[in-house]
């Protein structure tokens, strides 16, 4: 067991780390008062540095490297605000990946390489306004017709929403109850019948697009059907990726906060000293140290132990549940280092006290993780109905 990086993956982590500072940095202020996307010229930046499809295949247009390699540029991203690490996450732990595992040779060729180039962006599209954690209560219907998909639905908190140009959108492909009809289709944006709702005003992550996806008689393809009926498993497999990437995010921003914190904590005077020399001030960093680092470890493990394939559920939920919760705390004791500066928004741990907060209930809640948790340790599924 090897807890050090390789030269390859030091360097790497190094140009990104840079990358995030002095490209990224000076963007976070402005996404976070206007509201405002990620500008998709900085796309080919990304793609040069070949940051988008990390995990893909190089035939494709991916770097053909590892799930910790991702974890690496999604967590030096998330530090500076998740925003920027969100292309990343797309590409290459997010839905893209689905088509890599379980797309036809043709499917490939069409959604991967633009997804590497920064030309395209896919987002996925499960959640509808009644079918969260219980993904397998969704309604939306996929009916095949001649060589045509018609879709007819709604989905709901669709982060990309209206800004991406592919959608890996969970449909119901028959009427067989469950999870057993389910299966996963990309949808493009221009389709007809496919529109979008209002973007959302959320407590933090601003700057990243959410809103309602809607289909009204929307024809798709039948070329575009990634998983066919009764694949849901394999889209859930899947998402055990993606809780690697989700994980990253929150310990990315708790990172950050950890660092804003040992900086001001050595800057800022109190009775003729720097608070850092302060018992109290030293708790709380040590604290907050303690969970960061923890949360890596769980991290890594489960992205380490995928390799080029899949982590396990336990693992990646486990990652998942801690580094979620320590976001939370991380942030708000960042926020008592700084003290009534903290609370200001001229200083960055107010917004990464609320980005830090949606990523427990994005993903899969951190109740459903600890079912899955227990289902894993004890060999055997918990029916929640």
């Amino acid at each position: 067991m090897d807890f050090q990086l390789s030269e390859e993956q030091r360097i790497f982590k190094k140009t990104v780390h840079d990358f995030a500072d002095q490209r990224m940095a000076p963007l976070v202020k402005e996404w976070d008062e206007g509201c405002t996307s990620l500008d998709r010229g900085i796309l080919s930046q990304y793609a040069n540095m070949g940051l988008l499809g990390i995990t893909l295949p190089e035939k494709y247009g991916g770097a053909g490297l590892t799930a910790f390699d991702a974890v690496l540029a999604i967590e030096e991203l998330a530090r500076v605000s998740p925003i920027a690490a969100m292309p990343v996450f797309e590409t290459s732990v997010g839905p893209v990946r689905v088509v890599d595992l379980f797309g036809t040779e043709d499917q490939k060729k069409r959604f991967i390489p633009p997804s590497c180039n920064g030309e395209r962006l896919m987002a996925v599209a499960m959640t509808e306004p009644e079918a969260g954690t219980a993904l397998t209560d969704l309604t939306t219907r996929a009916v095949l017709k001649g060589d045509h998909y018609v879709i007819n639905g709604r989905k709901r908190f669709i982060s990309g929403g209206g800004h991406s140009d592919f959608y890996m959108v969970y449909v119901r492909l028959s009427e067989a109850k469950g999870a057993k009809g389910i299966g996963g289709i990309v949808v493009e944006k221009d389709s007809p019948g496919f529109t979008f709702g209002k973007q959302e005003a959320f407590m933090g992550l601003h700057g990243m697009p959410s809103c309602d996806l809607i289909f009204e008689d929307c024809a798709v393809p039948k070329e575009n059907l990634i998983i066919p009926e009764g694949g849901f498993a394999y889209l859930m497999q899947a998402f055990d990726v993606e809780r690697c990437g989700n994980a990253t995010m929150s310990l990315g921003i708790a990172w950050g906060a950890l660092e804003a914190a040992k900086k001001y904590a050595q800057e800022r005077k109190a009775f003729g000293k720097p608070i850092c020399e302060f018992q109290g001030i030293q708790f709380l960093l040590a604290d907050m140290a303690m969970k960061v680092e923890a949360a890596r470890l769980l991290i890594y493990r489960a992205a380490i132990n995928a390799g080029m394939g899949l982590p396990s559920i336990f693992e990646s939920s486990i990652a998942k549940c801690f580094a979620n919760e320590i976001g939370k705390e991380v942030t708000d004791m960042a926020l008592q280092v700084f003290g009534g500066y903290g609370y200001s928004k001229e200083y960055p741990v107010e917004r990464m006290l609320r980005d830090s907060r949606g990523w427990p209930v994005a993903g899969g809640t951190l109740q459903i993780q600890r079912v899955n948790i227990a289902g894993a340790m004890l060999g055997r599924r918990f029916n929640q109905r």
